[in-house]
């Protein structure tokens, strides 16, 4: 006697690899490659790979839990620029709060049906086009968008780049690439003044106190 098993749903979530972007000038920050292999049926793409900076999670934070209503949403890693230790700790212990964020997240099946989500997860729309499609005021819709990304070079996952990178001063690579990525190392050069615009902040941080960190949004 045959026995038909339905096959689980697994989503695996991996934010990786932080790298510098506009280093060196005012309006620096760190951005982060999300990566998303799965075999759920909520997700249009089963293959994934993006990059989202701090700034961009909090709005996240915000529309799902907008939606939600009742339904509980995960906490961010905090913004305080308080932090003992050096900035590569800094940023290490906030990229393991983001990935701890969306782990919890796409196990939620009220929160995995907001199509903000997706678009965050799979595609590399802005927040503003992200809430133009999701409004209907794009000539994509949401499906459209995140195949389209799909099937560009960006949107692949590709193997692990051999060649070494610099990215903030040290030696990194692909940063679209799968799980393998190498582990931080000292990947980020503080410049001299990191900027926080936006999402409710209205300051600059300065890396002049050893123990004040900047936001990296």
């Amino acid at each position: 006697m045959l026995e038909t098993q339905e096959q689980e749903e697994l989503t695996t979530v991996r934010v990786q690899d932080p790298r510098l972007q506009n280093e060196g000038s005012w309006n620096s920050y760190v951005d982060y490659k999300i990566f998303l292999h799965t075999n759920s049926k909520a997700f249009t793409a089963k293959t994934s790979c993006v990059r989202r900076r701090y700034r961009e999670f909090v709005w996240l934070r915000k529309q799902l839990q907008k939606n939600a209503g009742l339904v509980p949403v995960p906490e961010l890693p905090g913004k305080s620029t308080f932090f003992a230790g050096s900035t590569d700790e800094f940023i290490e212990k906030r990229r393991q709060g983001l990935q701890q964020f969306l782990e919890k997240v796409v196990q939620n099946v009220v929160l995995l049906s907001d199509s903000q989500l997706h678009l965050f997860l799979q595609s590399q729309l802005s927040v503003p086009e992200i809430e133009a499609c999701v409004q209907g005021q794009s000539s994509l819709t949401v499906t459209d968008a995140i195949l389209r990304y799909a099937m560009s070079n960006c949107g692949w996952v590709q193997e692990e780049d051999t060649r070494p990178a610099l990215v903030a001063g040290a030696e990194l690579y692909g940063s679209c690439a799968g799980l393998g990525s190498p582990p931080v190392r000292s990947c980020l050069k503080p410049p001299s003044r990191w900027s926080d615009f936006g999402m409710e902040d209205s300051h600059s941080d300065s890396l002049d106190s050893p123990t004040e960190q900047p936001e990296t949004e």
